[in-house]
């Protein structure tokens, strides 16, 4: 009897350390600013979402900074209107000019900011600030480099590119990955569509990979703990 509570005790230990190792790592990786769907078509439209998690545990987010890429302008760039928050939108000049449409374009959009007029992101919580942008340009993808401004006055900057097949830096700038148009693909390519959803589903599936991972522990420390009790049997 002795032994066996011994080896449930151990088992039971093990499990809270994996467990929350497990947990703990699922929440370090999804605690930066990102940008969903994480990937799109080249010359296309699409409507994206920029991610801002709250990781103050006193502070609210007042302000959201989104910088566009200077080397891959997008000559269409709107915003739907987020509650409780403004949007203000810088251009700058580019040249050569972009083509829409059979139109030259010589500005674009190189900055977004959201100010929050109420409370902003609470701690805990998370905002989505959707865009509408496109063509996209034709390049494989495009980093954006986002100020986060809390209300303390603290600033994350999560402006570090990222290299592919390196480990991910501390404070990662959003990137949206770009692909070439299919032959059948293109002549679609030339309108926006109606609607296009984010990457839920892909978290979704982080999620459920977690807890079948969690799931997947507790059932085998539950055999030890078995063993255990046939051993002191």
């Amino acid at each position: 009897m002795i032994r066996f509570r011994r080896t449930a005790t151990a088992a039971a230990l093990t499990l809270t350390v994996v467990a929350s190792a497990v947990l703990g790592l699922a929440g370090a990786a999804s605690a930066h600013v990102t940008v969903n769907p994480k990937e799109a078509t080249q010359g296309g439209y699409g409507r994206f979402a920029f991610r801002v998690p709250n990781e103050s545990d006193t502070a609210s987010t007042t302000k959201v900074e989104v910088n566009l890429p200077e080397n891959a302008p997008v000559g269409s760039v709107s915003t739907m209107p987020v509650p409780g928050w403004t949007v203000a939108v810088q251009k700058r000049k580019v040249d050569p000019p972009i083509e829409v449409h059979g139109s030259q374009l010589t500005e674009a959009v190189s900055k977004l900011t959201w100010t929050a007029t109420a409370g902003g992101v609470k701690p805990g919580e998370f905002q989505e600030f959707p865009v509408s942008m496109g063509p996209l340009p034709q390049v494989d993808r495009m980093v954006f480099k986002v100020l986060q401004t809390y209300s303390d006055g603290n600033v994350s900057r999560w402006i570090e590119e990222p290299t592919p097949g390196a480990a991910e830096p501390e404070n990662p700038a959003p990137v949206l990955t770009l692909t070439a148009a299919s032959a059948s693909a293109a002549p679609a390519a030339s309108a926006p569509p109606a609607a296009a959803g984010d990457d839920d589903d892909d978290d979704s599936d982080a999620g459920a990979a977690t807890a079948l991972g969690v799931a997947g522990l507790v059932a085998g420390l539950a055999g030890l703990v078995l063993a255990g009790r046939c051993t002191a049997a």
